[in-house]
């Protein structure tokens, strides 16, 4: 079928900061998984290894592309390992748990639309973005392929794995759980499977909600960042059905949370959560947030003795700053949560819904409990918009430069955070569109208003 493939030309829009991302049947096609396996175990061949995981979700096309990307591993002489329909982590589970494993590559749309698709990748346990996903293109360009003739081999690490994840409730005493009822929204995502095979190996009672993997995503679409899509479980919390929620996304890589007033905890919120129990037995640890973070949080680590590092925004560059610091905990407002402390530092959703539950148990008090006792701010939602007639880098390093030429002191770690006596404002380059991003945070209604006209009148400078 991809005999005659020499060479290969990806269109320009599937490359992305942090995946492999396009429309199936339209920017993506079985080619492209075939040249990107090609290219993927040349990378891997150059650094001594030969063999890499492959998994996919659930979507309609991840099958046909994951036979296209195997196909393309073992013509360029590695071996593959198939662990089949599964979330992300369950992929980087297989890599980070098998040494002999050289590498891993999720067929995987994440929480995008249903007729998208693409690729997450991981080479040497460490995340493969940026530079290393134009680098794929350019061999493929090249045709500069290895050859050989690699193996397949069918691997099953749901039991496994989801015994590692337990581990997140050792020390736990069971009966602070029995009592719970517990919300479980996959979403008709990837997760599913392994949601129903965990439950069954918890106390308390268990709720279910869509685990069964549609790509067709019939009852809501799978992106728990979006509030409308945990009405389900906010549904159930108002009905008395449970007592709290947690929702995933097509790939189980990123968590949402109701709690028992049925309130959505976002990224933040979640962080702040495990970074109080976290610094109980890790004084003193390294905690990473990205920077559209409440203020609060990281007020939160230091008044708990712990150290705050912003990080830009994206789950790669947040795993790879994580093994440049030595963070062991990290997580951002999209709902990834990172955990390096006792687990692997990869973004687990289901996992981190085990380190909430330990973490409300070991605190001593129920998840709606630690969402009242945080502050209450008045923030915005992420906000999009263009600046015609420039690039949104160009922008961003233009109002850079203004600041530092008027004095203004601003965190650049991503974008420019400026903090004034009302909060703080951030405007930023999107990564994933031609687009800046803003977010803004005050403590009161009026502030956040003053803080959004400070911030607006630095976005006409550049407009």
């Amino acid at each position: 079928m991809f005999a005659g493939i020499a060479r290969h030309v990806f269109d320009p829009s599937v490359l992305r900061a942090y995946d492999i991302r396009g429309v199936f049947g339209d920017t993506l096609h079985a080619r492209d998984a075939y040249a990107l396996g090609r290219s993927f175990a040349t990378r891997v061949r150059a650094v001594g290894g030969d063999r890499v995981a492959v998994g996919r979700d659930g979507r309609l096309s991840s099958l046909e592309l994951e036979i296209a990307l195997v196909a393309g591993l073992i013509d360029s002489g590695v071996d593959v390992r198939r662990i089949g329909l599964g979330p992300t982590p369950l992929l980087y589970y297989a890599v980070a748990s098998a040494p002999e494993v050289h590498g891993g590559i999720e067929v995987t749309g994440s929480h995008n639309p249903k007729d998208h698709n693409g690729f997450k990748m991981d080479l040497g346990g460490q995340p493969f973005f940026g530079d290393d996903i134009f680098d794929l293109g350019r061999i493929a360009a090249a045709g500069a392929w290895s050859r050989g003739a690699g193996a397949v081999e069918d691997a099953d690490l749901a039991q496994a794995y989801v015994a590692r994840i337990r581990q997140a409730l050792d020390g736990i005493d069971p009966a602070q759980i029995a009592t719970l009822r517990i919300g479980w929204d996959a979403g008709n995502g990837a997760a599913g499977p392994l949601i129903e095979h965990l439950v069954g190996h918890l106390p308390g009672h268990h709720v279910l909600f869509h685990t069964s993997v549609d790509g067709h995503f019939p009852n809501h679409h799978p992106d728990p960042t979006e509030a409308e899509n945990l009405r389900d479980l906010v549904d159930a919390v108002a009905r008395g059905h449970i007592d709290f929620g947690f929702a995933f996304d097509g790939d189980g890589d990123r968590i949402g949370v109701v709690d028992g007033r049925g309130r959505v905890l976002w990224g933040d919120q979640i962080l702040m959560i495990l970074v109080q129990d976290l610094l109980q037995h890790r004084p003193g640890a390294l905690i990473m947030a990205d920077v559209k973070c409440s203020q609060t949080l990281f007020d939160t680590i230091a008044a708990l003795g712990g150290r705050a590092l912003m990080a830009p925004t994206g789950h790669s560059l947040i795993k790879s700053g994580m093994k440049q610091s030595g963070a062991v905990l990290a997580g951002e407002m999209t709902g990834h949560v990172f955990c390096a402390d006792d687990y692997y530092g990869y973004d687990d959703a289901l996992y981190a819904a085990l380190r909430l539950l330990a973490a409300s148990a070991r605190l001593g008090h129920s998840l709606t409990e630690l969402r009242d006792a945080m502050p209450e701010t008045h923030v915005t939602p992420d906000l999009r918009f263009a600046v015609p007639g420039m690039d949104p880098f160009a922008a961003i390093a233009d109002l850079v430069a203004r600041l530092r030429d008027a004095g203004v002191a601003f965190d650049g770690t991503d974008g420019a955070r400026v903090t004034t006596l009302d909060g703080w404002w951030l405007l930023r380059a999107s990564n994933t569109q031609a687009m800046l991003t803003a977010r803004a945070e005050s403590l009161t209604e009026a502030g956040l208003a003053r803080v959004l006209d400070n911030m607006n009148s630095w976005l006409a400078r550049i407009a």
